[in-house]
Protein backbone atom coordinates (compact mmCIF):
# COMPACT_ATOMS: atom_id res chain seq x y z
CA UNK A 1 0.00 0.00 0.00
CA UNK A 2 1.17 3.30 -0.61
CA UNK A 3 -0.18 6.70 1.17
CA UNK A 4 0.22 10.34 1.04
CA UNK A 5 -1.34 12.48 4.03
CA UNK A 6 -2.79 15.82 3.88
CA UNK A 7 -3.30 17.65 7.02
CA UNK A 8 -6.17 20.40 6.55
CA UNK A 9 -4.05 22.88 7.26
CA UNK A 10 -1.14 22.34 4.27
CA UNK A 11 -4.42 23.16 1.94
CA UNK A 12 -4.41 26.34 -0.32
CA UNK A 13 -6.32 29.06 1.08
CA UNK A 14 -8.25 31.94 -0.80
CA UNK A 15 -10.46 34.77 0.46
CA UNK A 16 -12.07 37.11 -1.72
CA UNK A 17 -14.59 37.99 0.61
CA UNK A 18 -17.45 37.33 -0.88
CA UNK A 19 -15.83 33.15 -1.50
CA UNK A 20 -13.85 31.72 1.59
CA UNK A 21 -11.84 28.47 -0.42
CA UNK A 22 -9.58 25.99 0.47
CA UNK A 23 -8.34 23.92 -2.29
CA UNK A 24 -6.77 20.31 -1.34
CA UNK A 25 -5.39 20.90 -5.00
CA UNK A 26 -3.45 23.00 -7.32
CA UNK A 27 -6.45 25.67 -8.28
CA UNK A 28 -6.87 29.23 -9.28
CA UNK A 29 -4.07 31.12 -7.35
CA UNK A 30 -2.95 28.35 -5.09
CA UNK A 31 0.06 26.16 -7.39
CA UNK A 32 1.51 23.36 -5.67
CA UNK A 33 3.65 20.55 -8.34
CA UNK A 34 2.83 18.00 -5.26
CA UNK A 35 -0.79 18.96 -5.16
CA UNK A 36 -1.81 18.71 -8.58
CA UNK A 37 -4.07 15.91 -8.71
CA UNK A 38 -4.65 12.19 -7.35
CA UNK A 39 -5.40 9.85 -9.77
CA UNK A 40 -7.86 11.19 -12.07
CA UNK A 41 -9.25 13.59 -8.97
CA UNK A 42 -8.27 17.07 -9.90
CA UNK A 43 -10.14 19.56 -7.76
CA UNK A 44 -11.42 19.17 -3.96
CA UNK A 45 -12.40 22.91 -2.74
CA UNK A 46 -14.44 23.06 0.15
CA UNK A 47 -15.93 26.47 -0.34
CA UNK A 48 -18.12 28.72 1.97
CA UNK A 49 -20.05 31.92 -0.19
CA UNK A 50 -21.50 35.10 1.77
CA UNK A 51 -24.99 35.62 1.36
CA UNK A 52 -26.01 36.67 -1.71
CA UNK A 53 -22.86 35.75 -3.46
CA UNK A 54 -21.78 33.27 -5.86
CA UNK A 55 -20.38 32.53 -9.58
CA UNK A 56 -21.25 34.01 -12.56
CA UNK A 57 -21.90 32.59 -15.48
CA UNK A 58 -18.66 30.69 -16.65
CA UNK A 59 -17.44 27.96 -19.07
CA UNK A 60 -17.07 23.95 -18.47
CA UNK A 61 -15.40 21.22 -21.28
CA UNK A 62 -14.54 17.40 -20.76
CA UNK A 63 -14.68 17.37 -16.96
CA UNK A 64 -17.27 15.83 -14.50
CA UNK A 65 -18.04 18.31 -11.72
CA UNK A 66 -19.93 17.12 -8.61
CA UNK A 67 -21.63 19.49 -5.73
CA UNK A 68 -22.54 18.50 -1.99
CA UNK A 69 -23.98 21.12 -0.16
CA UNK A 70 -22.80 20.91 3.88
CA UNK A 71 -24.55 24.01 5.00
CA UNK A 72 -27.32 26.27 3.50
CA UNK A 73 -28.91 25.84 -0.21
CA UNK A 74 -26.67 26.57 -3.62
CA UNK A 75 -28.92 27.91 -6.96
CA UNK A 76 -27.73 26.23 -9.76
CA UNK A 77 -28.07 27.38 -13.66
CA UNK A 78 -26.96 25.97 -16.51
CA UNK A 79 -26.94 26.19 -20.40
CA UNK A 80 -28.78 22.71 -21.19
CA UNK A 81 -31.89 24.72 -19.35
CA UNK A 82 -31.35 23.06 -15.88
CA UNK A 83 -32.87 25.46 -12.83
CA UNK A 84 -32.23 24.14 -9.18
CA UNK A 85 -31.73 24.92 -5.61
CA UNK A 86 -29.45 22.12 -3.79
CA UNK A 87 -29.73 21.94 -0.05
CA UNK A 88 -27.61 19.89 2.69
CA UNK A 89 -28.14 15.95 1.50
CA UNK A 90 -28.24 16.81 -1.84
CA UNK A 91 -25.29 15.41 -4.20
CA UNK A 92 -25.18 17.09 -7.81
CA UNK A 93 -23.08 16.23 -10.67
CA UNK A 94 -22.71 17.69 -13.99
CA UNK A 95 -20.79 16.57 -16.76
CA UNK A 96 -19.75 19.64 -18.97
CA UNK A 97 -18.69 17.47 -21.78
CA UNK A 98 -18.23 18.99 -25.49
CA UNK A 99 -18.85 22.08 -23.08
CA UNK A 100 -21.32 23.91 -20.73
CA UNK A 101 -22.19 27.26 -19.41
CA UNK A 102 -23.09 27.72 -14.97
CA UNK A 103 -23.82 29.94 -12.55
CA UNK A 104 -23.67 28.88 -8.50
CA UNK A 105 -25.19 31.27 -6.20
CA UNK A 106 -25.98 31.60 -2.75
CA UNK A 107 -29.63 30.59 -2.24
CA UNK A 108 -30.11 32.83 0.90
CA UNK A 109 -29.59 36.59 1.00
CA UNK A 110 -29.08 36.27 4.98
CA UNK A 111 -27.08 33.18 5.63
CA UNK A 112 -23.70 31.54 3.93
CA UNK A 113 -23.79 28.27 1.80
CA UNK A 114 -20.82 25.97 2.35
CA UNK A 115 -20.55 23.29 0.05
CA UNK A 116 -17.53 20.74 -1.61
CA UNK A 117 -16.79 21.45 -5.14
CA UNK A 118 -15.02 18.11 -7.06
CA UNK A 119 -13.82 17.90 -10.78
CA UNK A 120 -12.89 14.50 -12.04
CA UNK A 121 -11.38 13.68 -15.40
CA UNK A 122 -13.30 12.01 -17.46
CA UNK A 123 -12.68 8.77 -19.20
CA UNK A 124 -13.46 10.06 -22.89
CA UNK A 125 -13.85 13.27 -24.01
CA UNK A 126 -16.26 15.37 -26.18
CA UNK A 127 -19.39 13.38 -24.66
CA UNK A 128 -22.67 15.14 -24.26
CA UNK A 129 -22.90 17.45 -21.72
CA UNK A 130 -25.98 16.51 -18.81
CA UNK A 131 -27.19 17.07 -15.24
CA UNK A 132 -28.68 15.30 -12.10
CA UNK A 133 -29.01 15.29 -8.68
CA UNK A 134 -30.19 13.00 -5.72
CA UNK A 135 -31.28 13.50 -2.52
CA UNK A 136 -29.87 11.38 0.55
CA UNK A 137 -31.40 10.16 3.43
CA UNK A 138 -29.52 10.01 6.11
CA UNK A 139 -30.37 7.18 7.75
CA UNK A 140 -28.71 5.09 4.78
CA UNK A 141 -25.11 7.16 6.07
CA UNK A 142 -25.22 5.65 9.42
CA UNK A 143 -22.13 3.43 10.02
CA UNK A 144 -22.22 2.31 6.34
CA UNK A 145 -21.09 3.51 3.08
CA UNK A 146 -23.60 4.73 1.01
CA UNK A 147 -23.05 4.72 -2.49
CA UNK A 148 -24.12 8.37 -3.96
CA UNK A 149 -22.33 8.11 -7.47
CA UNK A 150 -20.85 5.20 -9.92
CA UNK A 151 -19.79 4.16 -13.10
CA UNK A 152 -22.11 5.06 -16.15
CA UNK A 153 -23.51 1.40 -16.45
CA UNK A 154 -22.26 -0.02 -13.12
CA UNK A 155 -24.91 2.46 -10.89
CA UNK A 156 -28.04 2.36 -10.13
CA UNK A 157 -28.44 6.45 -9.24
CA UNK A 158 -25.80 9.28 -10.31
CA UNK A 159 -23.38 8.44 -12.86
CA UNK A 160 -19.86 10.06 -14.29
CA UNK A 161 -17.96 9.08 -17.04
CA UNK A 162 -14.86 7.57 -15.09
CA UNK A 163 -14.95 4.65 -13.02
CA UNK A 164 -14.78 6.28 -10.12
CA UNK A 165 -17.46 5.87 -7.12
CA UNK A 166 -18.39 8.65 -4.27
CA UNK A 167 -19.49 7.45 -0.92
CA UNK A 168 -20.50 9.35 2.43
CA UNK A 169 -21.05 7.13 5.57
CA UNK A 170 -21.66 8.61 9.28
CA UNK A 171 -20.64 6.70 12.33
CA UNK A 172 -20.22 6.27 15.76
CA UNK A 173 -17.23 6.79 17.93
CA UNK A 174 -15.85 3.60 18.45
CA UNK A 175 -17.05 1.80 15.15
CA UNK A 176 -14.89 0.11 12.89
CA UNK A 177 -15.65 -0.55 9.51
CA UNK A 178 -13.44 -1.18 6.22
CA UNK A 179 -13.50 -0.08 2.09
CA UNK A 180 -12.79 -2.42 -0.55
CA UNK A 181 -12.28 -1.17 -3.50
CA UNK A 182 -14.13 -1.93 -6.53
CA UNK A 183 -11.94 -1.43 -9.54
CA UNK A 184 -8.02 -2.33 -9.87
CA UNK A 185 -5.75 -0.11 -10.20
CA UNK A 186 -7.97 2.56 -8.50
CA UNK A 187 -6.86 4.50 -5.68
CA UNK A 188 -8.75 5.95 -2.50
CA UNK A 189 -9.18 9.58 -1.42
CA UNK A 190 -10.37 9.94 1.82
CA UNK A 191 -12.08 13.07 3.46
CA UNK A 192 -12.87 13.76 7.08
CA UNK A 193 -15.59 15.97 7.12
CA UNK A 194 -16.02 15.81 10.90
CA UNK A 195 -14.61 13.94 13.81
CA UNK A 196 -11.73 11.93 14.06
CA UNK A 197 -10.77 8.34 13.07
CA UNK A 198 -7.71 6.22 11.81
CA UNK A 199 -7.72 5.12 8.45
CA UNK A 200 -4.72 2.36 6.73
CA UNK A 201 -3.20 3.49 10.39
CA UNK A 202 -3.04 6.82 9.97
CA UNK A 203 -4.91 9.21 12.65
CA UNK A 204 -6.84 11.86 10.39
CA UNK A 205 -9.41 14.94 12.16
CA UNK A 206 -11.54 16.89 10.95
CA UNK A 207 -10.73 18.43 6.60
CA UNK A 208 -7.74 15.90 6.75
CA UNK A 209 -7.26 13.27 3.61
CA UNK A 210 -5.13 10.40 3.06
CA UNK A 211 -5.13 9.18 -0.64
CA UNK A 212 -4.26 4.93 -0.71
CA UNK A 213 -3.37 3.42 -3.76
CA UNK A 214 -1.93 -0.22 -4.60
CA UNK A 215 -4.20 -1.92 -2.27
CA UNK A 216 -7.39 -3.93 -1.90
CA UNK A 217 -8.94 -2.46 0.64
CA UNK A 218 -8.82 0.21 3.71
CA UNK A 219 -9.86 -0.13 7.25
CA UNK A 220 -11.19 1.95 10.04
CA UNK A 221 -11.67 2.95 13.11
CA UNK A 222 -13.62 6.10 14.66
CA UNK A 223 -11.90 8.20 17.16
CA UNK A 224 -15.27 10.48 17.59
CA UNK A 225 -18.32 10.49 15.54
CA UNK A 226 -17.04 10.98 12.30
CA UNK A 227 -19.13 11.81 8.88
CA UNK A 228 -16.45 10.84 5.99
CA UNK A 229 -16.82 11.13 1.77
CA UNK A 230 -14.51 8.55 0.08
CA UNK A 231 -13.68 9.03 -3.41
CA UNK A 232 -12.40 5.62 -5.48
CA UNK A 233 -10.29 6.96 -8.27
CA UNK A 234 -8.51 5.42 -11.26
CA UNK A 235 -4.60 6.42 -11.05
CA UNK A 236 -4.37 6.44 -14.40
CA UNK A 237 -6.39 8.87 -16.89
Amino acid sequence: MKKVVHKAESRGYANHGWLESHHSFSFAGYYNPERMQFGTLRVLNDDRVAPAGGFGTHPHHDMEIISIPLKGALEHRDSLGNTAVIREGDVQVMSAGTGVRHSEYNHYQDREVAFLQIWIMPDEAGVAPRYGQVSIDPKNMENQWLAAIGPRGKHDGLWIHQKAWLHLGRFEKGEKTSYSLKEPGNGLYIFVLEGSLRAAGELLDRRDALGVWETDAVDFEMSEASEVLLLEIPMER
